[in-house]
C-alpha cells in the first residue's frame, strides 16, 4: 500500500468511493447493488450510507434507494459564494494595502471562527502568520468581533455557549459580560479594534461588509505592529478601508 494512503481514514475513503457512484448516469442506488459495485460487504455499505443520510449528504426515497442530499448542494453553493467574494475583494484589498501599507484580511464567520477568504501582505515586509483558507478565533480578533457584533442576538448567545473565551494574551477579553458590551460598542461605532488581544505587538482594525439587504456578509481588517499602528490615525485608516468596502459592495451588488 502507498505510504500516503496508510495514514488516511479508511472509512472516509470508502464513503467517498460510495459517493462517486452517484456522479455518473445512475443517481439512485440500493444497498445491495452499491455494495456489489464497490466491492464492500453489505453491512459496511449500509452503515456508511446510513451515516451519510443522517448528516444530509444522502437522502432515501420511497423505494428505499439512496440519492444525493441537500447538504452537498448547500456546500457547493457555499464554495461558489466564497469564490465570488474572493474575486470581488482582491483589487480593493490590494488598494487598501498600498495606501495604509499594512496587511489586509478579508474574512467571513464560519463554524464559529473567522475564515480568511483573501489576504494582501503589507508592502513594508511584516508578515502576519495567516493563510487564505485558514481559521482564527473570532472573539479576540477585530475581524471576528465585527462579524459577531452584526450577527443576530441569538447567534451571539449561541456562540458564547459553544466558545470559551480563553486568553491568548493579557489583553484578551475573557469575561462574557464585558465581551457583550464590547460587541454593542462595535455595532454602534461600526468598527472594531484588536488591541494586542490575539498576539502581543499586533494591532488590528476591522469594519463590516454588507449586502444590498444590509446584512453583514464579511469583514475587512488591517493589521500592523503596535510600533507603527497609531491610534491617532484611526480616522484615516477607517476612511481608506471604507473606500475598499464600498468598492466590494458595489461590485457584488452590480454582479448580482
Amino acid at each position: 500500500m502507498n505510504e500516503d494512503v496508510k495514514d488516511l481514514n479508511l472509512s472516509v475513503l470508502k464513503a467517498f468511493t460510495l459517493l462517486e457512484a452517484f456522479v455518473g448516469d445512475k443517481q439512485k442506488w440500493g444497498v445491495r447493488e452499491l455494495a456489489k459495485k464497490t466491492g464492500y460487504n453489505k453491512s459496511t455499505t449500509y452503515r456508511l450510507l446510513n451515516t451519510l443520510e443522517s448528516i444530509g449528504v444522502l437522502q432515501k426515497n420511497d423505494e428505499d434507494k439512496y440519492l444525493l442530499g441537500l447538504k452537498l448542494f448547500e456546500l457547493g453553493n457555499l464554495v461558489s459564494i466564497h469564490k465570488s467574494l474572493r474575486k470581488h475583494s482582491r483589487q480593493p484589498l490590494e488598494q487598501i494595502a498600498r495606501e495604509i501599507k499594512e496587511t489586509v484580511h478579508f474574512g467571513v464567520l464560519d463554524k464559529n471562527q473567522v475564515l480568511y477568504l483573501n489576504k494582501t501582505e503589507s508592502p513594508q515586509g511584516l508578515k502576519v502568520s495567516t493563510q487564505i483558507g485558514s481559521y482564527q478565533k473570532a472573539y479576540c480578533t477585530a475581524i471576528g468581533k465585527v462579524l459577531l457584533a452584526f450577527s443576530s442576538e441569538e447567534k451571539i448567545l449561541e456562540y458564547l455557549k459553544k466558545t470559551a473565551l480563553d486568553p491568548c494574551t493579557v489583553n484578551t477579553i475573557t469575561d462574557q459580560h464585558v465581551f457583550l458590551k464590547e460587541l454593542q460598542k462595535i455595532k454602534k461605532q461600526e468598527y472594531a479594534l484588536d488591541m494586542e488581544e490575539l498576539e502581543l505587538g499586533l494591532i488590528c482594525i476591522a469594519i463590516p461588509v454588507f449586502n444590498n439587504k444590509n446584512q453583514i456578509i464579511a469583514s475587512i481588517s488591517v493589521s500592523g505592529p503596535s510600533s507603527r499602528f497609531k491610534l491617532e490615525n484611526i480616522g484615516n485608516y477607517l476612511s481608506i478601508i471604507k473606500k475598499g468596502v464600498q468598492a466590494i459592495e458595489n461590485s457584488i451588488n452590480n454582479y448580482n
